[in-house]
Order: C-alpha cells, then sequence, then structure tokens
C-alpha cells in the first residue's frame, strides 16, 4: 500500500513540476503583455494631459476622447466606429423606420429649406403644404444658416406636439403661417407598381417596416395586376440599397423560399455563430423572381440575393455588388452613446463569404445612359420601319374580330412603354423580358 501511496504521490509531484515548467514562461509573457497594455495606456493619458496643457488653444476634453475612441475603432476595419449620443439617435430613427414629425421630403437650395414632396395621409399633406415651398421659419425661428439635418431636427418631434412652419410660396405675396400637430411618420423603404404582367418591388433599405411593407405592396400590386394568376413573375429591385437590419434580410428572404438555410454568421468564438432557415411558405406562390443588384448592393441587399441565387430561386440580373460581408453588433454604451463593432462574418447558404468579393450576377448587364431625343443622328430620331399596314392601298385584315383589334392596340401600347422603359431603365426592362421569356416557354395547362 506504501508503495502505491509513493507511487501515487510520486506522479502527482512530478505532474505539478511539470506543470510548473511549461506554465512559467506562459504566465510571464501574459505579465508582460499586460505590462505592455499598460504602457500604452500610460502613454495615452500622457499625450492627453500634454495637449489639455501646451495645445495652443484649449480644447474640449469630451471631443478629444470621443475621437481616441473614434480612432481606435476605425482603426479596426472601415465598419466600426463610435457614436455620439446625438448619431446614435439618428441611427435608431433610421432603422426603426419611423419617427415623430409633419411628413415633408425637403432639400436645400440656396441656403433655404424647399419642400421635394409631401408625403401621402401625413400632417404636412393635410395641411396643404405643397412640392417647391420653401419653409424659412420654424416656431419664428429662421432657418437660414442652419445644415438640412439641423432644419429636419427642429421639425421633428413628440408625437402630437403642435409646431408652427413659415411657408414663402411662388404667386403667394407673402410668407404664411401653417400649424401642424407632429404624428408618426412612416419611412417607406419599399415601393411597388405592376409593369405589364411583372410586379416590380422597389426596396431602397432594411429598417423596421421593410418587411411589412413588402408584404402589403406585394399583395396590393397583385391584386391590381388582377391575380396571381395574371402575374408572371417578381423582380426584387434592391439596386444602390445599402442593407439595414439583418433579421429585415431574412424576414424577406423567407418570403421567397419554402425551406434551406437563410444565411449563417460566424464569429470569433464558435458558440456566437448563428444559423437561420426558411419556413415554409411562398409569398410568389412559386413564380419566377428576378434581382436587380447594382454596386451600390449591399449588406442586408447581398443576404437576400446570395440566399436566393443559391436557393435557384431567383435570376441576379445587373452588376457585381458591393461586397459586405460582416455583421456590426450596435452595443449602447454610458453617456447615451454606443460603438458599433464588428463582430462577425456572413455566409450564403452555400457557404461563401462575399467579403470583398461581392455577388456576381447570373445576368451581367449594365445600365446603359438614357437616349436622347434632341439629336438629328441619334437612335431615338432613327426613322421607323415600316410595315404593310403602312402602304398605301393596303387591304385590311378581315379575319381579327373588334375584341382582337382592341387586344392588338392593348398590345401595341405595351410595346411603346417597354420601348420607352429600355430608355429610361435598361436593366429594369431586361429583367422584365426576362420574366416574359419565361412565362412564354410554361406548359400551358
Amino acid at each position: 500500500m506504501k508503495k502505491f501511496v509513493i507511487a501515487a504521490l510520486g506522479g502527482t509531484v512530478a505532474g505539478a513540476l511539470l506543470t510548473t515548467q511549461v506554465a512559467g514562461p506562459l504566465l510571464a509573457q501574459e505579465a508582460k503583455r499586460d505590462s505592455s497594455v499598460y504602457e500604452q495606456l500610460d502613454l495615452f493619458g500622457d499625450i492627453f494631459e500634454r495637449i489639455r496643457a501646451q495645445y495652443v488653444e484649449a480644447p474640449d476634453s469630451k471631443k478629444l476622447i470621443e475621437a481616441a475612441i473614434n480612432g481606435m475603432l476605425t482603426s479596426l476595419d472601415p465598419h466600426s466606429s463610435y457614436m455620439p449620443p446625438d448619431d446614435f439617435a439618428d441611427m435608431r430613427v433610421q432603422t426603426r423606420g419611423e419617427f415623430g414629425g409633419l411628413g415633408i421630403e425637403v432639400t436645400q437650395e440656396e441656403g433655404f429649406v424647399k419642400v421635394v414632396s409631401p408625403i401621402d395621409g401625413t400632417p404636412a399633406a393635410e395641411a396643404g403644404v405643397q412640392p417647391n415651398d420653401f419653409i424659412t421659419h420654424v416656431n419664428g425661428e429662421s432657418l437660414m444658416g442652419l445644415t438640412l439635418d439641423q432644419a429636419v431636427d427642429m421639425m421633428r418631434g413628440p408625437v402630437g406636439s403642435d409646431i408652427t412652419i413659415t411657408i414663402a410660396r411662388e404667386g403667394t405675396p407673402e410668407p404664411f403661417d401653417l400649424t401642424l400637430t407632429r404624428d408618426t411618420i412612416k419611412v417607406q423603404s419599399v415601393t411597388s407598381r405592376v409593369e405589364g404582367k411583372s410586379v416590380v418591388l422597389r426596396i431602397s433599405s432594411f429598417n423596421d417596416q421593410t418587411f411589412p411593407g413588402l408584404q402589403a405592396d406585394l399583395k396590393k400590386s397583385v391584386e391590381d395586376a388582377g391575380g396571381m394568376d395574371k402575374v408572371n413573375g417578381f423582380i426584387l429591385d434592391l439596386r444602390n440599397n445599402p442593407g439595414g437590419l439583418l433579421n429585415q434580410a431574412i424576414s424577406v428572404s423567407d418570403a421567397f423560399l419554402d425551406a434551406g438555410e437563410i444565411v449563417s454568421t460566424r464569429g470569433r468564438n464558435t458558440q456566437d455563430s448563428e444559423r437561420y432557415n426558411a419556413e415554409p411558405g411562398d409569398m410568389a406562390q412559386g413564380k419566377p423572381v428576378v434581382i436587380l443588384i447594382n454596386g451600390g448592393s449591399a449588406s442586408a441587399s447581398e443576404i437576400v440575393t446570395g440566399a436566393l441565387q443559391d436557393h435557384h430561386r431567383a435570376i441576379v440580373v445587373g452588376t457585381k455588388s458591393f461586397g459586405k460581408g460582416s455583421v456590426q453588433t450596435v452595443i449602447p454604451l454610458k453617456g447615451d452613446g454606443a460603438m458599433r463593432l464588428t463582430t462577425a462574418r456572413y455566409y450564403t447558404p452555400s457557404g461563401r463569404s462575399i467579403q470583398a468579393l461581392g455577388i456576381n450576377p447570373d445576368i451581367v448587364v449594365e445600365q446603359r445612359p438614357a437616349e436622347t431625343t434632341d439629336d438629328e443622328d441619334g437612335p431615338a430620331s432613327a426613322v421607323r420601319q415600316r410595315s404593310e399596314a403602312d402602304l398605301r392601298g393596303a387591304i385590311s385584315n378581315d379575319s381579327m374580330t373588334e375584341d382582337e383589334k382592341k387586344q392588338a392596340e392593348e398590345e401595341r401600347a405595351q410595346a411603346a412603354a417597354a420601348a420607352k422603359l429600355r430608355q429610361d431603365d435598361y436593366q429594369m426592362a431586361y429583367a422584365i423580358d426576362i420574366l416574359k421569356g419565361l412565362a412564354a416557354v410554361q406548359p400551358v395547362e
């Protein structure tokens, strides 16, 4: 028994000696590393105090520290940064997609705030604000000399609060006041229209309103087209969409997928990895989908594009996307500010990372510049090709009924509209042509 105990004790002592021999250098390296970090922090403190004491003008200490924090974050990658309280508040407004305000799209012209358009159903529209109006004062305070952001901040405020704006309008001799009550304004990130038999869904950003807007607009456009049986497919226009909320990109992708992975994110630690899958239900009911992208399509736009492309659910048309394949987490900090920190990369269902690579379209289509109509030598003034119907004395077609003639006229009008669209937006016209082609080869049931 004693030998056994000794042997066991000997093994324990030997193990302890071995552990000491290996761990000793590691602990020394860690201690050295910590010492180096503290030395650098001391250096930062020395520089900060030297600036405060000797800079030619008394600096703002708060701004100095914020700049130092931001410099630390921006040195990591282009998407990590510090957000002061005002910027953080603005970001929350943008991602929430709604705020207390008047409902006016504005721009700035010669130092004045000019109304681009009032949004339907908002306090501004109901009060009679018109495009091209100039807003000169808010609650009696002049907007002259303010930036556009500063002027917009003055017009926003708590829902239910009153605001008086002074309007200068062409044709009206004197400026006049309008008193409005602020209401909840929702940023419209989705718009839709029907082009022939194709439903076009334009998504400009991914905020809290995007998926609900997609649901409502898709349903309305299908009704406008005469029902799903009359629709030959859907076009998702994601051009110049800079991205936004990850959960909204997942919901939009899920809207057109019945099953399968949508996207996965992988962070520094394996336990932080996430995988998101589609749930049953395809809002498009299996109809063909074309996605339009370009160099301005980034982040959440690329998640949607990558998911539908990998599942062969959509044909991607346009030019290569931006290539932002990283995920940022916004972390609130003391003092009402926040930091945006890159915490993961995302991967499409096939396992590809598009970071710095982008998504290549299935069909590369460059956007052609709009053709002018005042160039006598240009294509717009080319002589229209003559046909039998243009010949003098040509006999009429006696096989067409009045309904068939009416249908022929409608088809001619649609062809003219398609030709105009091809001049105005060549990529969109190409996408519509794809859906027409797919519909033409579908078997008749």
